[in-house]
């Protein structure tokens, strides 16, 4: 049931982070506040398409 995922940065682009979600339970795209080494600095992350 759970999918991997693959965070992309939604200043610069960087593809940085992987995770994992139930899509049953959250049909809803993910995003997460991480730490992008491209940009120096904390930015949203969104789910890859």
């Amino acid at each position: 049931m759970r999918d991997n995922l693959i965070f992309k940065c939604s200043v610069c682009g960087e593809e940085n982070y992987i995770g994992s979600r139930n899509k049953k339970k959250n049909p809803e795209k993910m995003t997460i506040k991480k730490y992008c080494p491209k940009c120096m600095k904390k930015t949203d992350h969104k789910e890859k398409k």
